[in-house]
């Protein structure tokens, strides 16, 4: 449904049903006042739609604003959803650690409701639900574990080789290469490889359109896209913003991969013969001898939706993540030579980048930082919902409030940063600052026990191939464009792109081994 259509019929509505919600909101507020001065301030309401007039096409942007007026702990009211907006460091530190447990359950939106993902799904199940503690465990013991990590590190290096394996190709040809479709490849491969032992990407079709990632952004976009069911209930069945029937077509083209090598391995167990044979097995392996047997704990569509939160996960963030460091570098060639040189002098001459040596670059960790800050993949975080009323910096959070804690704003706040919006990964060097859930000034991943589960893959994946790719090319742009004039346009979705792809040409630097 084409976009302004969709907002007029919204609106119409919404007006159609005036009468009915000023009643409803009479009658709730005469079930429960509380003082005005215990809750957060906000900005002034419209009737019926609230503040949803200023959402905005980049939610993060317009949170952000209106925090400088309402400050850190910000109320909004949007249709019938009660939302606080969290946008300073002491203020993320009460949502994420000290009221962690309140705050930890999901308001999952209406995309997520219509394939009922929320009863299924690591990411909005309650942290209280049985099934989201199996999916914890699995993905702790199974997949993050150091055990784990060391034991694929050796499969995430192949996949890095072949990254620079096409950027020598391109080079010789003196083709400038999508860096966006490049990367997604290589994070998809790595993925791919980790659940089933296969490649699903190819360098080959990079010019084609690259179904895997457009249908994971698809899914990014169809969850965190402002959608008027979300506001308001009971327009689910209209679908107006088409976010219903996107996330069904693309999380379906998921599916349909993950049955296929589903169906394949149940294929060949029943072959073997043998179904505690576990050699040589995967992540796909693993959970399906958890299907198995009268007192089975999962069957294979709880396996496809595991599954999707990973995969979408797993492969969009960091290759996101990488593309708007190798952007920000590009629009300042002196940080990117200082990087290189950095580099150069850790892995020597014909050398090949190890995950070993990232612990021995501080300057590249800089960057990461300082690309995690100003580009954090969900600017927003996972929407959390209290669970009863909380306090948060002496304001009253009511009960079933969707709390949003803007990561994006936080990581630009001249409070706390100096110099906010400049790309300087120098105010890192010589600082304990990271990533990990810890420093509540730079929370990429969220932090306490709804912190990402994939955050050891990604930490140790975006910089190996960052690192990888300054060490082996120098870098140009493509003929008509200068390191000033670089896109910087942002898409909002649950995760944050790049809304034009990075185009670069590399620049051979050394024999590629």
């Amino acid at each position: 449904m084409d976009i302004t259509v969709g907002k007029t019929l919204f609106l119409l509505v919404c007006f159609i049903l005036s009468c009915f919600f000023i009643i409803s909101t009479t009658r709730s507020r005469r079930k429960k006042i509380l003082p005005a001065a215990a809750t957060p301030p906000g900005p002034p309401r419209l009737p019926i739609i609230g503040n949803i007039n200023l959402v905005g096409k980049n939610p993060h942007r317009s949170f952000a604003d209106l925090s400088k007026t309402y400050g850190p702990v910000m109320s909004l009211k949007l249709g019938c959803l009660n939302t606080v907006v969290i946008t300073s460091p002491e203020a993320a530190r009460e949502v994420l650690r000290t009221h962690d447990q309140i705050l930890s359950s999901r308001g999952s939106n209406n995309s997520i409701n219509s394939i009922n993902h929320q009863e299924l799904s690591l990411v909005w199940l309650p942290s209280s639900s049985p099934r989201w503690r199996l999916w914890r465990k699995l993905s702790a013991t199974l997949l993050f574990s150091p055990q784990r990590m060391e034991a694929t590190k050796a499969l995430r290096m192949s996949k890095v080789k072949d990254l620079i394996s096409f950027m020598s190709e391109s080079s010789e040809r003196e083709e400038a290469v999508d860096i966006s479709r490049a990367l997604f490849t290589t994070t998809l491969n790595i993925i791919s490889n980790i659940l089933f032992s296969v490649d699903l990407g190819t360098y080959d079709q990079l010019k084609k359109f690259n179904v895997f990632q457009d249908t994971v952004i698809g899914v990014m976009e169809a969850v965190g896209n402002p959608d008027a069911a979300n506001y308001f209930p009971f327009l689910r069945f209209l679908d107006l913003q088409g976010n219903s029937k996107k996330m069904k077509d693309n999380i379906e083209r998921l599916f349909r991969v993950f049955r296929g090598f589903i169906n394949a391995k149940i294929a060949v167990k029943s072959l073997r013969n043998n179904s505690k044979d576990v050699t040589d097995s995967d992540f796909v392996d693993a959970l399906l001898h958890l299907t198995e047997g009268e007192e089975a704990e999962l069957n294979t569509n709880d396996i496809e939706h595991f599954l999707s939160d990973l995969f979408t996960a797993g492969t969009d963030t960091s290759s996101s993540t990488v593309e708007w460091a190798m952007t920000e570098l590009l629009s300042s060639p002196k940080t990117m030579a200082k990087a290189q040189t950095e580099i150069d002098h850790v892995i020597g001459q014909n050398g090949i980048v190890q995950e070993s040596d990232i612990s021995k670059l501080p300057y590249l960790q800089a960057i990461v930082k300082e690309t995690f800050r100003l580009h954090p993949p969900a600017p927003l975080l996972i929407p959390r919902k209290a669970e009863s009323d909380v306090e948060i910096l002496g304001f009253m959070v009511l009960k079933d409030t969707q709390v949003l804690v803007n990561v994006w704003a936080i990581g630009r706040d001249p409070m706390v940063w100096e110099n906010p919006t400049q790309f300087e990964p120098e105010r890192f060097l010589g600082k304990e600052t990271d990533v990990k859930g810890r420093d509540y000034e730079l929370t990429p991943f969220g932090a306490g026990r709804r912190i990402c589960p994939g955050l050891p893959l990604a930490v140790k994946t975006v910089p190996l191939m960052l690192a990888s790719l300054l060490y082996s090319f120098d870098w140009k742009l493509p003929d008509g464009i200068v390191s000033g004039d670089l896109d910087m346009e942002e898409s909002f979705g649950l995760t944050l792109h790049k809304t034009n792809a990075l185009h670069a040409l590399p620049v051979k630097k050394r024999v590629i081994s």
